[in-house]
C-alpha cells in the first residue's frame, strides 16, 4: 500500500510540472479557437475585428515571456526537497504525460503569476501594505528588539504562499518558518528563495490570460518586474528563515513551540476552521500571540461534502475564546485586495478582520482532536531547500 501511495504522489508531482510546462500551449489554444471562429464570420465582421485580432500576436509574445519564467520555476523542482532523493521521479514522466489536466488546474499556474505580483513586485506594495504591514507592526510591538533577542523569537507563518510575509518577518530579525500546502506555490517559492538572486531580474504579464474587463490591450498585458528585493539577502544572518511543505494541521503538533503564529488570508483555506484554531493554540507557547488578518472566503464552501464548517466571524470568535485564547486587539472592516490588476475595469476588495490573541501564561495544554489525529499519521519528512535538519512531516 505504501508503494502504491508513493507512486500516486510521484505521478501527482510530475503532473503539476506538466501543467506548468503547458501554460503557453494551453492559453494559445484558446486564442487559436477564437481566430478560427473569426475566420468563419462574414468578411464585413472580420474587418471590424482586425484591430482586436492584431492584438493576438502581442498576447502570444507576453505568453512567451511568462513561459520563460515558468520554465525557470520548474527547472529545479526535482531537487527542492532536501530529504527526498531527486531520482524519486524516475520512470513516471511517460505515465504523467498521458494524464489530462483541467482548466481549474491551469488556473493554479495563473494564480502563481498573480501571486508574484502581490508578493514580489514593487507594483504589489500597496496590497502588501494593507495585508502584511499590520501583522509586521504587531510582531515588532510585542517583541521589541530592546527587550528580547530577536533571532530567538520563533514565528510561524502558515499558508505562506510565495514566502514574502515570512521573509519580511525574518528581515525584522526574528527567526521565521513559512508553511505551505500547495505544490504550485511551493515550486515558485523554491525558485524565489533558493535560486533567484538580485532585483528586477524577470518580467512577467500576470493577467495576459484574462480576457474580461480590459480597458485596452495595455491593461491585459500589464507587466511587472520581480523580485523587488533580493530574496537571498538573509543568507548568513543570525535569524533562521525556512519554508516547509505540508498540511498545517497534520504536521504541526508539538505543544508550546512557537512564540508567534502570523496568519494572513489563511484560516478560511481549510474545510474545518476549528482544527486550525485548535492547532494554533496547541503549538503556541504560553504567553505567545496569534496575529491574524483576512476574510472568511471559505475555499471549501462549495464542496459537496458534509465535512465542511463555515461559521461567521462572530462564531469564529466564540470558538477562539472557547479554546482559551484572550483577545488583545480587534479591528473590523480593513480594506484589502488580493492579486488585483491595477489596470482592470473591475476591482474588488475584502473588509478583512484583524485581531491579536494571546495564549494565557497559566493555560493548560489541550490534546485536541486534530493533534491526536496528526500523531496517528506518518509520512515522509519533506521540506524546502532552505530548511535544514527539519523534522516536520508532510502529508
Amino acid at each position: 500500500m505504501a508503494e502504491i501511495n508513493e507512486e500516486i504522489e510521484k505521478v501527482f508531482f510530475v503532473k503539476i510540472v506538466r501543467v506548468f510546462r503547458q501554460y503557453r500551449a494551453f492559453i494559445s489554444r484558446r486564442l487559436r479557437k477564437t481566430e478560427s471562429y473569426i475566420m468563419c464570420l462574414p468578411i464585413q465582421k472580420q474587418n471590424l475585428l482586425n484591430e482586436y485580432k492584431s492584438n493576438f500576436k502581442y498576447i502570444k509574445e507576453c505568453l512567451d515571456k511568462n513561459q520563460v519564467v515558468i520554465d525557470n520555476i520548474v527547472q529545479g523542482v526535482p531537487y527542492m526537497f532536501e530529504n527526498v532523493n531527486s531520482d524519486f521521479l524516475d520512470g513516471v514522466d511517460e505515465l504523467a504525460s498521458n494524464i489530462q489536466f483541467s482548466h481549474e488546474e491551469m488556473e493554479k499556474v495563473e494564480a502563481v503569476l498573480k501571486q508574484l505580483f502581490r508578493e514580489w513586485s514593487k507594483s504589489g506594495q500597496e496590497e502588501r501594505n494593507a495585508s502584511f504591514q499590520p501583522i509586521l507592526d504587531e510582531i515588532a510591538l510585542h517583541f521589541p528588539k530592546d527587550k528580547c533577542v530577536p533571532h530567538q523569537i520563533n514565528v510561524l507563518v502558515p499558508g505562506a504562499g510565495l514566502g514574502r510575509l515570512a521573509f519580511e518577518v525574518a528581515r525584522l530579525g526574528y527567526s521565521c518558518q513559512g508553511n505551505e500546502f500547495s505544490l504550485y506555490m511551493l515550486f515558485a517559492s523554491n525558485f524565489l528563495l533558493n535560486r533567484c538572486s538580485g532585483t528586477s531580474v524577470f518580467t512577467i504579464h500576470p493577467w495576459v490570460h484574462h480576457f474580461c474587463n480590459n480597458l485596452n490591450i495595455e491593461a491585459q498585458s500589464y507587466s511587472i518586474d520581480f523580485p523587488d528585493v533580493d530574496p537571498l539577502e538573509l543568507r548568513g544572518k543570525k535569524q533562521s528563515f525556512s519554508m516547509t511543505a505540508g498540511d498545517f494541521v497534520e504536521i504541526y503538533n508539538t505543544a508550546n513551540e512557537w512564540d508567534c503564529v502570523a496568519s494572513c488570508f489563511f484560516i478560511d483555506c481549510v474545510s474545518n476552521i476549528v482544527d486550525v484554531i485548535e492547532t494554533i493554540y496547541k503549538i503556541l507557547k504560553p504567553g505567545g500571540i496569534w496575529v491574524n488578518l483576512g476574510p472568511l472566503m471559505y475555499h471549501f464552501s462549495l464542496m459537496e461534502d458534509s465535512k465542511v464548517v463555515n461559521p461567521s466571524y462572530q462564531d469564529v470568535k466564540s470558538i477562539i475564546l472557547g479554546l482559551g485564547f484572550q483577545f488583545e486587539k480587534e479591528k473590523l472592516g480593513i480594506k484589502t485586495s488580493y492579486c488585483q490588476n491595477p489596470e482592470s475595469m473591475m476591482k474588488s476588495y475584502y473588509e478583512s478582520v484583524f485581531f491579536v490573541c494571546c495564549k494565557p501564561l497559566d493555560c493548560e495544554t489541550i490534546e485536541t482532536d486534530s493533534v491526536v489525529r496528526a500523531k496517528e499519521k506518518s509520512g515522509p519528512v519533506t521540506s524546502n531547500e532552505s530548511v535544514k535538519n527539519s523534522n516536520i512531516e508532510t502529508k
